[in-house]
């Protein structure tokens, strides 16, 4: 066996016996910055190694042809009815028509919600009308102005009423066959012997504080008041319904009809629940304004093919609550981000909270209100995986005068690079080495002090006994 002795015989740090050691001032002063000493550089090495560092790359974006962008945007409009609201997005391939497939919620002029999500519903694709032919049709319709017309929308059970313009080619287009209908529903049901409905029309040029009271914005419009629902007690909206079926004589005349039907089995009581025998009508705007939401060039306008617009007085302005690109994070993962990289995500909805006006009135007649969007993607990777992927982007907007109908742009363009951010590993037999380090810069340190108090008390002995 070996001895103890030879075991000890390699030993490297020798130990000095205590009674050939003497404790001293100067050798506690540098003990005790030693010691202060070694714990700082301990923390000081402990958060540099709990610290998370990353670099950043930029690279070509190797997406796929095949790859979609999510858009999600929630934009309202005070001044634009949902009724004719409009959404299209488009590339340089193809434009689509997604106004399917976003939501739309009646808001007032103060962006609050003036009622339940409003649906468009189905609609022909071309709206029949009556041949154009020099036939005489005479007036059958009342004329109807903001004096009287509260009046008489109580005096009947239904009120059909056509919101026109003079200068409209729609609205010339339907005349003849509205004023056909007008009397011959007149003739079967005397607005004075019978009082169950009447067909009327509104000149928009001339009324035009009725035709705003009803938010019409497209022409011709043809709304249906039912007697005693016309106003709601919530707000005073109205919660009158828009006709948007064929507009020949015989249609109009059967969609009269059908309104009339369940008055007469009631003992001509108008009824609130709405006729199951037609499907053209549907819930009027209750009020002028949209607030659009939508997952997924982005270009919101007004759009019909059987209406005119007077694009004098077309107001586009908007308040963007929400636009961004991409998938939406979830906050559990938003939190691992964050500690990856704190500020990441400042650009990932920049244009949230902004508002852009435009008031026709103030000499700002069609005005197109654009903002240029580019787009870059930024993958974050740790040590293991990819953590996120996000697209942030940068937003610039004007005003601009256009002469076609104004429409609110958002023109985004992806760049063909990518931001690559990772996270930079670290080796903890690295942080075990500086750790080693710390404590044998500590050694060095007091076996210095010993030689600097050695010579010191040599150079005292020799002085002394040079003096004696």
């Amino acid at each position: 066996m070996v001895s103890t002795s030879k075991i000890k015989s390699v030993d490297f740090y020798r130990k000095i016996p205590r009674d050939l050691s003497e404790a001293s001032l100067t050798g506690a002063g540098l003990s005790i910055i030693a010691a202060f000493s070694i714990i700082f550089l301990f923390g000081m090495e402990l958060n540099d190694y709990l610290t998370v560092t990353t670099s950043t790359s930029v690279v070509i974006d190797k997406s796929s042809d095949g790859d979609l962008l999510r858009i999600d945007f929630n934009i309202s409009f005070p001044a634009l009815s949902c009724e004719f609201a409009s959404a299209d997005v488009s590339d340089v391939l193809e434009r689509l028509n997604v106004t399917k497939t976003v939501r739309k919620y009646s808001i007032d002029s103060n962006l609050n919600p003036a009622g339940s999500e409003f649906r468009s519903g189905p609609t022909a694709n071309t709206i029949k009308h009556d041949e154009e032919s020099d036939e005489e049709y005479g007036e059958g319709s009342a004329v109807l102005s903001g004096n009287f017309f509260d009046r008489i929308s109580h005096q009947h059970d239904i009120l059909v009423v056509n919101f026109f313009a003079p200068w409209c080619y729609w609205s010339n287009r339907l005349k003849p066959s509205w004023e056909r209908a007008a009397k011959i529903i007149r003739e079967r049901y005397d607005s004075e012997m019978d009082g169950r409905i009447l067909m009327g029309k509104v000149d928009c040029t001339e009324e035009t504080e009725l035709c705003r009271r009803n938010h019409i914005q497209g022409y011709p419009s043809i709304r249906i008041f039912r007697k005693g629902s016309d106003v709601r007690g919530d707000h005073g909206h109205h919660n009158h319904e828009s006709y948007y079926g064929d507009r020949d004589t015989d249609s109009l005349v059967k969609a009269m009809e059908d309104l009339v039907a369940p008055i007469s089995l009631q003992s001509k009581r108008a009824l609130d629940l709405p006729s199951t025998e037609i499907d053209v009508k549907r819930p009027a705007p209750l009020a002028g304004g949209c607030r659009i939401e939508v997952p997924g060039n982005l270009i919101i306008s007004v759009h019909s093919d059987s209406h005119s617009f007077d694009i004098t007085k077309m107001n586009m302005s908007h308040f963007v609550s929400h636009f961004s690109f991409g998938k939406k994070i979830s906050p559990r993962v938003m939190s691992d981000v964050k500690r990856v990289l704190p500020y990441l995500g400042a650009s990932h909805d920049c244009l949230s909270g902004s508002s852009y006006i435009s008031n026709p009135s103030d000499s700002n007649e069609n005005v197109t209100i654009e903002h240029y969007l580019q787009i870059v993607k930024t993958e974050v990777m740790t040590s293991s995986y990819k953590l996120v992927e996000q697209h942030e982007y940068t937003a610039h907007s004007s005003l601009v005068r256009s002469l076609d109908i104004p429409v609110a742009k958002f023109h985004f363009e992806l760049s063909p690079m990518q931001v690559l951010i990772t996270e930079d590993s670290k080796s903890f037999s690295h942080f075990i080495t500086n750790v080693c380090a710390i404590i044998g810069e500590n050694a060095l340190l007091e076996t210095s002090s010993s030689v600097m108090h050695s010579v010191i008390m040599s150079f005292a002995v020799t002085l002394c006994s040079t003096e004696g």
